[in-house]
């Protein structure tokens, strides 16, 4: 009998979705639209003139995965840390402007690899975007139109009566219209809102009338667990219409864990390589083993390996044996002992209390031959159940 291969599942060859054809804007080195991969953002939560404390943030989210970071830039103390963040970060530093329009030329000088802009609540930002695309174009700096629902010009707001998806896409393109008239289209546009519903319209709108890349975030979107849950939602309807060309989970949480999340959302769409991914049943009457308890104690031994390994850890005889050997490596338990597979082969059966050991050791073994072997590194992918 011919032995079948089985291991971690390739990413697919397709995409889930064609990706919606955009025009292409550098973000210093990061491509953003124009068919490059999908990137993942976040923003620091320190006060942008505590030089050493955003930058010690921008550390923690490079750590993490976080490909472009954004700092506000409400005042001119700011404005004035920018150019040393910007210079010193790891990441491409995005300057975050409101109200004021100054500190928009203030980051072009910088030297920050973009500019978002809020045009519903900068006064007379109309006014001045010849001089802001001029400025932006000399410096070679993209602007982004980001459009909130929260601050959407009051003249939209009282044409619609509430921030719409017309209204929102309306504000968008009605400022890329103003950089179009002085030939300046190095753009990439968001039109957020905190309605999972409302948003996805917008996007969907915005994406039938305009070819710039798009930016997708739900904006406000709640504690942890809520705003992970709407995002995950927004997003996945989103990019599984090829929709979206970088992201930003939202989240009233530390800003590692927005990254965490996105960078989760593109692995499970199959748009980013899987790393590690942890497969696990929610336990039941037949599970004979502290499902929840391995997990973690696997979890916790395998953070921060770098390739795309996947892991089962399974708690029954049902499903256990079959999820196990379709992972790189997993273990089938019941009866105070585990079954030890290895790419589907049973390689040795252990007590209970080796079983997280042996896993560990065993993930050593195959991530060490992966690097040998050229395999592109990632996070380990993981099922547990």
């Amino acid at each position: 009998m011919t032995a079948v291969s089985l291991g971690v599942p390739e990413v697919p060859a397709r995409p889930i979705a064609e990706r919606r054809v955009s025009r292409q804007i550098h973000v210093g080195p990061v491509a953003v639209g124009g068919g490059a991969p999908v990137s993942v953002q976040s923003m620091t939560t320190t006060r942008t003139s505590d030089i050493g404390a955003t930058l010690q943030q921008i550390a923690e989210l490079t750590a993490s995965g976080c490909q472009i970071v954004r700092v506000a830039c409400p005042t001119q103390d700011d404005a004035d840390a920018l150019a040393t963040i910007a210079r010193k970060s790891q990441i491409p530093v995005i300057a975050d402007i409101h109200f004021q329009p100054k500190y928009v030329f203030a980051a072009i000088e910088a030297g920050c690899a973009a500019v978002r802009v809020n045009p519903g609540n900068i006064k007379k930002f109309d006014d001045q975007v010849k001089e802001i695309a001029k400025a932006a174009r000399d410096h070679g700096t993209p602007i982004r139109i980001g459009v909130n629902a929260g601050s959407l010009d009051k003249r939209l707001l009282q044409k619609y009566g509430r921030a719409t998806p017309e209204a929102l896409v309306e504000s968008a393109l009605w400022e890329a219209s103003l950089f179009e008239e002085h030939d300046f289209r190095d753009i990439k546009i968001s039109v957020k809102h905190n309605d999972p519903v409302v948003m996805v319209n917008a996007y969907r709108l915005l994406a039938e009338r305009c070819d710039y890349p798009l930016h997708l975030g739900v904006t406000e979107a709640g504690p942890a667990f809520q705003g992970t849950i709407k995002s995950a939602v927004a997003f996945g309807a989103l990019l599984s219409e090829g929709i979206g060309d970088t992201i930003r989970v939202s989240l009233s949480a530390p800003p590692a864990e927005e990254v965490k999340v996105g960078i989760q959302i593109l692995e499970s769409l199959g748009l980013r390589q899987r790393r590690l991914e942890i497969v696990s049943c929610p336990s039941c009457g037949r599970a004979q083993v502290d499902v929840y308890k391995l997990a973690d104690e696997v979890t916790a031994g395998l953070e921060g390996m770098e390739v795309p390994l996947r892991v089962a850890v399974m708690g029954c005889v049902v499903n256990g044996p079959g999820e196990a050997r379709e992972a790189d490596l997993g273990v089938a338990s019941g009866n105070g002992k585990g079954q030890i597979f290895v790419k589907g082969e049973v390689i040795k059966t252990v007590p209970e209390s080796k079983i997280v050991e042996t896993l560990i050791e065993e993930a050593m073994k195959i991530a060490e031959q992966m690097e040998q072997d050229g395999v592109a590194s990632g996070e380990p992918a993981v099922t547990v159940s």
